[in-house]
């Protein structure tokens, strides 16, 4: 991820600069395909304005914010960035959960396999498609600890990877992780 910074009208202090590029690091945790943040830090008439830009692979999110500090100017837009961030992800999310609903009408069936053509043995495979849903590791570990299966699949929001949390006697718990 690329950070340029851009002061208008005031000189760019090296603690500014360390505070927003620290500060935008952050916003990696929510999205990891980030390729460029632009912020730029303006001073007009006793007012402090701060404008992002951050540019991924498929969209570009902007904020801006007004205070009397420089510091919370700051602040307040990357916090309007991640609601940003947070609400495009849920949107993704949802759409993507969505489409795998409506593409996979049973979610489970059985197929066999034939393994020796000769003695004509079969094993039978069950398979079982999933929608996984987003979740961190805690909400998981308590909706398995509610339910009666050995397994449950998510996508841990915190990584943005697909995890498995797996339990046999309620008691101790493996996670899987890619």
């Amino acid at each position: 991820m690329q950070i340029t910074i851009t002061a208008r009208h005031f000189e760019l202090t090296k603690a500014i600069r360390d505070y927003v590029e620290t500060s935008c690091l952050k916003l990696k945790k929510y999205f990891d395909h980030i390729i460029t943040v632009h912020a730029t830090l303006a001073l007009e008439n006793s007012r402090n304005i701060c404008e992002l830009s951050l540019h991924a692979a498929k969209f570009s999110l902007q904020s801006e914010s007004e205070e009397m500090d420089m510091y919370l100017s700051i602040d307040t837009a990357l916090d309007k960035m991640e609601g940003q961030i947070k609400k495009l992800k849920d949107r993704i999310t949802d759409h993507q959960k969505k489409a795998l609903k409506d593409q996979f009408d049973d979610f489970s069936h059985a197929t066999d396999i034939f393994v020796d053509a000769v003695d004509r043995k079969r094993k039978t495979i069950k398979t079982k498609r999933v929608v996984t849903e987003p979740m961190s590791v805690p909400e998981a570990l308590e909706k398995l600890e509610t339910s009666k299966d050995e397994y449950l699949i998510f996508k841990n929001i915190e990584t943005d990877s697909i995890n498995v949390l797996v339990t046999k006697d309620h008691e101790f718990y493996k996670l899987l992780e890619p």
